[in-house]
């Protein structure tokens, strides 16, 4: 059973009352987040996440499954997680087509070139978490709260009052998934900067949420300040020249 089904067969209310028991049983507070955040799958089937759910599921198992994504994501927020080493090795090859075309660096050069990719590549895996984090950080006093784990289709925010916002770190970053399931419906959309110009974009989410202290310089601090405080954050193969 999917839980959407789920949700469909109990009705709202119902659904409801069944999350909140089953977020007792972690001792997860329903006022801390997840209330409302499940509030909006049970009165919206179109923002319930198709990926939750199983044959063997009934209606209870899945909501449980839901909460226990959500509480996954939450407890794997940037100040907290250890993050894997990469999984992949580099492609020898990389280096051949960068020295064919910049004659002058030797091995080592091209060894450094393609460490500092690799790093690099690491940590644009960890921003959008950071970004979510600083964000969730910032907004929650203003009655918005994350929707960890993707537990709420192309929603990353929900506000108290029932609004929801999607956010991407550039303008670019949005896929044609989100964007189709996301038109016709009033789910508001900020990205961080402008990939073509560099414009950040703070001013736009001040706006959007109330708020005035909002700011790229502040979302540095952050960065920082997460990352000295939890290096493991961001995985650095033991061999990576540039340590």
């Amino acid at each position: 059973m999917k839980l959407r089904e789920a949700i469909r067969i109990l009705g709202t209310n119902q659904a409801i009352n069944t999350a909140m028991l089953i977020a007792q049983e972690y001792n997860i507070n329903w006022n801390h987040g997840i209330g409302y955040v499940f509030h909006v799958i049970a009165n919206d089937l179109e923002r319930v996440p198709g990926n939750i759910g199983g044959n063997s599921d009934n209606e209870n198992s899945v909501i449980r499954k839901w909460i226990l994504k959500y509480e996954a994501g939450r407890s794997s927020c940037a100040s907290i997680r250890i993050s894997n080493l990469p999984g992949t090795i580099a492609d020898p090859i990389i280096e051949q087509i960068i020295g064919a075309r910049i004659s002058r660096l030797n091995q080592n050069d091209l060894n450094f070139i393609t460490y500092a990719h690799r790093l690099g590549m690491s940590a644009e895996n960890i921003l959008g978490l950071i970004l979510e984090e600083y964000l969730s950080a910032n907004l929650r006093q203003f009655g918005w709260h994350c929707a960890w784990g993707e537990t709420v289709k192309s929603v990353d925010f929900v506000h108290e009052s029932g609004r929801l916002l999607q956010i991407k770190n550039r303008s670019n970053s949005e896929n044609s998934s989100s964007s189709a399931v996301r038109n016709g419906t009033e789910i508001e959309k900020w990205f961080r900067i402008r990939a073509d110009t560099g414009q950040y974009m703070w001013a736009d989410l001040n706006a959007i949420c109330g708020t005035t202290h909002l700011s790229e310089q502040e979302f540095s601090n952050f960065v920082r300040t997460t990352i000295s405080s939890n290096p493991g954050c961001l995985a650095i193969e033991p061999h990576n020249p540039w340590i």
